[in-house]
């Protein structure tokens, strides 16, 4: 589609997944998470893998930091924290806005040039301290806010056109989806409109896990390695404080991990190894624990990964479960769950 290189596009079908997540409530398997699971080695091979990792899906959110990539390939000069909120699903805190506004101002915008839809923090706690102060949605809070002013950024250092940065057409989407592209290894599939507005390219969860891991082999002082810096040195830019993802890669040394809605985790170590998963339901519940076990798959100390193996089930406010790993993923965890 649009470019001449990567390979064929994967298919649009039904993704065919498999149950990666038990359910589990006094011992009886309550309910079954389905969805796909790939884990890469340092050479890029497949050493792992469950469901279906070649089937075209919506990477969500966990496409960002490939967005950034393609952002400081075409001149975005930032770094540090700045850079980490162009790559970031930011929770609305202060200082994630107050960085949006510095890249609106480098820029010379405002927030009225933002064309991502109006949103509460995503952050619960700080989105109910936004409603007790009758503060209305806005562009600026909304979770892609960090990626949409990086994205007018580049615009106005190229000479691009302002109001329709996010028709497809648009050279700064053509040039994102020409890294899409080249990182992934393959043709993106199809081409849709994301939460916040932005095209959202649809590739394979193999072509994913690629990608993170290109970007985190990556020669120093690249824009891959200055995005996937910024992120790790910037985790709490890159989501927000009490995060997941964040505690993710502050646990294991030089991981770089994002994540996305409809549950989307993939995270790569400086070595190229590389994790990617789909939660089919989309549930949060399961995407952390599977996402952890896949991470132990790839070689991450277990231990750095305890505190990542979800939250208990509750029965009359004591724990009674857990949402667990399959056993075709992580038969270690089959002993630490009621």
């Amino acid at each position: 589609m649009f470019s001449s290189f990567a390979a064929d596009a994967p298919l649009i079908r039904e993704p065919l997944h498999a149950p990666v997540a038990h359910l589990v409530r006094g011992g009886v398997v309550e309910g079954i998470h389905y969805g796909s699971v790939v884990v890469l080695g340092a050479d890029g091979h497949v050493q792992f893998q469950l469901g279906d990792i070649e089937a075209a899906f919506h990477p969500r959110s966990a496409l960002k930091p490939v967005q950034a990539v393609a952002m400081v390939r075409a001149g975005l000069p930032l770094d540090g924290e700045l850079l980490s909120l162009a790559a970031a699903s930011h929770s609305g805190e202060e200082r994630h806005l107050a960085g949006t506004c510095r890249i609106l101002e480098l820029a010379g915008l405002t927030e009225d040039d933002l064309r991502n839809v109006r949103d509460l923090p995503f952050d619960p706690v700080v989105r109910d301290d936004w409603i007790r102060q009758g503060r209305l949605p806005s562009r600026l809070a909304q979770n892609c806010s960090g990626k949409h002013a990086a994205m007018l950024y580049t615009c106005k250092l190229n000479g691009w056109s302002l109001d329709d940065y996010l028709d497809p057409a648009h050279p700064l989407q053509q040039a994102i989806a020409e890294i899409v592209e080249d990182l992934t290894g393959q043709q993106i599939a199809q081409v849709t409109v994301d939460g916040c507005g932005a095209p959202l390219f649809s590739v394979s969860l193999h072509g994913l896990a690629r990608a993170a891991a290109r970007i985190t082999t990556a020669a120093p002082g690249t824009p891959e390695s200055r995005v996937a810096d910024a992120m790790r040195e910037h985790a709490e830019m890159a989501s927000g404080s009490g995060r997941d993802v964040a505690a993710l890669m502050r646990a294991v040394p030089g991981l770089l991990a994002k994540d996305g809605f409809e549950g989307v985790q993939v995270a790569a170590f400086p070595d190229g190894r590389a994790v990617a998963v789909k939660i089919a339901d989309g549930a949060d519940r399961a995407r952390v624990p599977v996402a952890a076990a896949a991470l132990a798959r790839a070689g991450a100390d277990p231990a750095a990964l305890a505190q990542f193996a979800g939250e208990p089930l509750l029965g009359g406010g004591e724990p009674v479960g857990c949402v667990r790993p399959v056993r075709a993923l992580d038969p270690v965890t089959l002993s630490a769950c009621a």
